[in-house]
């Protein structure tokens, strides 16, 4: 798995094959990725992205229409939403850095009892891949996808080791267009002074002995070391860091306790990167040629995903950036080496000349690197939302479904997950009745009790379900509680079975309620979601019959929204 740092562009494309809708989106997506919570009044946008109020308008409703975004506040503002994040993964599924090393990186960070991170250059910054963190009340917070300066780190002492002139350059004129590191929003606010040209050049040199240190160069008292993890070429492809805090640890203790480990772990990435690679395979010489781009265009034609969309909202849908998006989009499936132009219209069912245009407007926007053939997808592409949907919580996530469940059966819908013998509700959607159930967020309901807490104990295993039983105090809340440890086993047992919990008067008089469980990749419920009804307004068999349906695709889609944000750290 050849897995190379960015190249330097061989062909740069001109203006005129630009694809002008599709920078236009981009522009859409970074300003909204930048916004505070990835949200933004049209108005906002326009001035953000200096693009015509009528443009913003085209724009924002395709990027709708895929996914990318959302409306909110009775349509004034726009909204990041979770579909955004496919470029992002796109590159995380093709470089292979996650699904390959995160597994080393978690025993590591288990080994340490600290916070580790693996990181990418992307030109004159460092950009998060991997970061698993360890629970304190001092903890890391940046995110898969956040970018900090080269300066501003350990591992970006390591990659500008292999920095030319040019990328000097580049690195020189940002750090007089943007002295205030306003491009960086994950860089804390309050931060040590800016670092020098001097003493950025002096660690650099440091590093070639194959340690980086960060001696709070991000945030006061924060500090990390930072190794090279390479392929089977010998290039730093990503660096492993180990971060703590000063209150535990200082640079030299961290050394000394930590390096050795690290440099341990960093080897074995680095062996399991050189045992992935296969050889490139020969491309067909003739995969080029006028009859077959012909006939791949034609056959592509016909098979345009964006056409039917095209003719539904007519000339307000901009099919070529929905094009762009789904060309940039398919690139992670060539793996490291990226894919042929033939291979992206193959994939996405695009012409050949459209694909290309997406993708040479790709490359001028940073997005997409080629050595003429083939076409990579690089790590900038996480600025296109991947990182600030990152910092959603799953309650944030499921918000827009709940509300979309109260618009549909008119009674209040919530999330929670399990906290020792509790639920814990995270997310809350009410009905505009006179007569509802008064619940915040941050409520808690014993489990057993409760429709969102039989779907969660229905996901443990039959003898941790025993034991939850076991040690949890049952008592009467209601005449209809059931409070025989048996008999709640066997509803619990039923419930697994069933895939859904109906709670009757169990909690409160008057008061029924159904849940079904919120899965993650792994197929593990993480949480549930409800919808709660006075028992004389619905049956138990109205609510299977009604209320079930709605909840069952308001579960799913929560689910598929937690997947698109997981990243690929898992899988063949």
């Amino acid at each position: 798995m050849p897995v190379q740092p960015e190249a330097t562009q061989q062909h740069p494309p001109h203006p005129d094959e630009s694809v002008g809708p599709l920078e236009r989106g981009f522009s859409v997506l970074r300003a909204l990725a930048a916004a505070p919570g990835g949200r933004l009044r049209p108005s906002e946008l326009t001035k953000a992205t200096g693009l015509a109020r009528s443009t913003v308008d085209r724009v924002a409703a395709t990027l709708a229409e895929l996914g990318y975004l959302r409306t909110e506040g009775d349509g004034r503002d726009l909204v990041l939403a979770p579909a955004a994040a496919r470029p992002g993964n796109a590159y995380l599924r093709g470089c292979g850095l996650p699904r390959l090393l995160t597994p080393l990186a978690e025993e590591l960070s288990a080994q340490l009892d600290e916070s580790v991170s693996i990181a990418v250059p992307d030109r004159e910054s460092v950009r998060f891949i991997v970061q698993i963190k360890r629970r304190r009340a001092l903890s890391v917070t940046f995110r898969v996808g956040d970018a900090l300066p080269a300066e501003r780190c350990a591992p970006g002492a390591i990659f500008a080791g292999a920095w030319g002139e040019a990328e000097f350059a580049a690195w020189r004129a940002r750090l007089e267009a943007d002295p205030g590191y306003e491009g960086f929003p994950a860089l804390p606010t309050h931060r040590p002074e800016k670092e020098s040209v001097a003493s950025f050049t002096r660690r650099i040199a440091a590093a070639k002995s194959g340690c980086a240190e960060d001696d709070q160069l991000i945030e006061k008292g924060l500090i990390a070391l930072a190794v090279p993890v390479f392929d089977g070429a010998r290039n730093a492809v990503c660096a492993l860091s180990v971060v703590s805090h000063t209150s535990r640890q200082t640079v030299r203790s961290l050394r000394e306790a930590m390096l050795p480990a690290l440099l341990a772990a960093a080897q074995a990435m680095s062996e399991r990167l050189a045992a992935a690679e296969t050889p490139p395979e020969l491309d067909d010489p003739g995969s080029g040629s006028d009859d077959d781009a012909d006939s791949a265009a034609a056959a592509a034609q016909a098979g345009d995903p964006t056409a039917a969309a095209k003719e539904q909202f007519g000339p307000e849908y901009l099919q070529s950036l929905a094009r762009g998006i789904s060309v940039l989009s398919v690139l992670g499936e060539g793996g490291p080496r990226g894919l042929t132009l033939s291979e992206a219209a193959a994939a996405t069912g695009l012409p050949r000349a459209t694909a290309r245009r997406s993708l040479l407007t790709s490359v001028r926007q940073g997005y997409v690197e080629t050595d003429g053939h083939r076409f990579r997808i690089l790590p900038r592409v996480l600025e296109l939302g991947y990182a600030r949907l990152g910092r959603l919580t799953i309650g944030e996530l499921a918000q827009p479904h709940l509300e979309q469940v109260v618009r549909t059966v008119h009674e209040s819908a919530s999330m929670a997950v399990l906290d020792g013998e509790d639920i814990r509700y995270v997310a809350r959607a009410a009905a505009g009745r006179i007569m509802s159930v008064d619940i915040m967020i941050g409520t808690r309901f014993p489990a057993f009790a409760t429709s969102m807490g039989r779907v969660l104990l229905a996901d443990l295993a039959p003898a941790e379900r025993e034991l939850f039983l076991e040690a949890t105090r049952i008592s009467a809340l209601t005449r209809h509680t059931v409070t025989d440890r048996a008999e709640l086993l066997r509803i619990v047992e039923g419930v697994a079975e069933g895939g859904y919990a109906l709670v009757d008067q169990e909690l409160e008089e008057g008061l029924r309620s159904m849940a079904v469980p919120v899965r993650d990749p792994s197929g593990a419920a993480v949480a549930a979601v409800n919808v709660s009804m006075h028992a004389a307004r619905t049956s138990a068999a109205e609510a299977r019959a009604s209320v079930l349906p709605v909840l069952r695709a308001a579960a799913a889609a929560i689910s598929a929204d937690l997947a698109l944000l997981s990243g690929p750290t898992s899988g063949g």
